[in-house]
Order: structure tokens, then C-alpha cells, then sequence
């Protein structure tokens, strides 16, 4: 599981509408089966992941709806989809938690960070519960108090 205050230096894409959208209850660090022209399009930071979900279909995790767009150099020989669904590679103990909390507690999957580490494209995914419209709005409303917040506490510091 990935550490909650982990800062990724090499991040290449994040999925700031998951944390909005829902509560994560836990984190996994999964690595992704890749081809080469999309390794060479996420070194160029061209990977959109706000629109991706994880599914489970005999036990294996396939990352869906995540645009991981080609670059024209990268990719002359070979026809490239954008959207095609690209295999997690989990322990099988992480798709059995995941295959528990989907199926019997109502969970969703959900990406929420494309980084590099060690030179391998990681994906963190979360394990996620629905947040109603007036959790959202308690969200909304934390946000704004904890910027007003910040926002006086550095006006009385001046």
C-alpha cells in the first residue's frame, strides 16, 4: 500500500475529481503492462486519467478509460488506441481485498495517480465508497474554511 503522505517527484498524471467524487478508504500501488509507445508517451507527460476506472474480470485487475494519447514520432508503425484496456499488475492478495470490497462491501475502484518509481510507470489506485451531494458540499466547505484559514493566519503574520 502506498504511503498516505508519499510525495511522487515524477508524477505524471493525477486524479484530483476521485478524491472530490469519493472517499478512499485504501491505497494500492499497482504496476501497468505497457507497450512502448505508451511508455514514450507518458515519459512526454501525455496521459489523462480523470475519466479511468478499474474492473475485475477473472482475477485481474484491467485498467478502463484512462487517454494515454500517442506522440506522432513515437508511434508511425503501429495503430495505436488511446483508450485500450491495460492490465494492473497486483499480488493476489491485493485482488482478493479488492474483489471482497467490490463485490460483497460496494466499493469502487478508482485511479488516482500516474508516477514513475524507479523507472517503471506505478498507477496508486484507490478502494472507494460514493460521496453523497452534502458530503461534497462538507468537502467544499472544509476547502474554503482551511484557505480562509491560512489566508488570515499569514495576514496576522505580516
Amino acid at each position: 500500500m502506498a504511503d498516505k503522505k508519499e510525495v511522487h517527484e515524477s508524477q505524471i498524471a493525477q486524479n484530483k475529481r476521485a478524491r472530490f467524487d469519493y472517499f478512499i478508504d485504501e491505497r494500492y500501488e499497482a504496476g501497468i503492462a505497457l507497450l512502448g509507445w505508451e511508455v514514450k508517451s507518458l515519459r512526454a507527460g501525455r496521459a489523462q486519467i480523470t475519466e479511468g476506472y478499474v474492473g475485475l474480470r477473472s482475477d485481474e485487475a484491467w485498467l478502463h478509460g484512462c487517454h494515454f494519447s500517442p506522440l506522432n514520432s513515437a508511434s508511425t508503425h503501429v495503430v495505436a488506441d488511446p483508450v485500450r484496456p491495460r492490465k494492473l499488475l497486483l499480488n493476489r492478495k491485493e485482488i482478493d481485498k479488492l474483489v471482497g470490497g467490490v463485490e460483497r462491501k460496494g466499493y469502487t475502484i478508482v485511479p488516482l495517480l500516474l508516477y514513475w518509481k524507479h523507472g517503471r510507470a506505478k498507477l496508486e489506485i484507490g478502494l472507494a465508497r460514493g460521496k453523497k451531494q452534502h458530503d461534497k458540499r462538507d468537502t467544499e466547505k472544509d476547502r474554503d474554511w482551511q484557505r480562509e484559514k491560512s489566508r488570515a493566519l499569514r495576514a496576522r503574520n505580516r
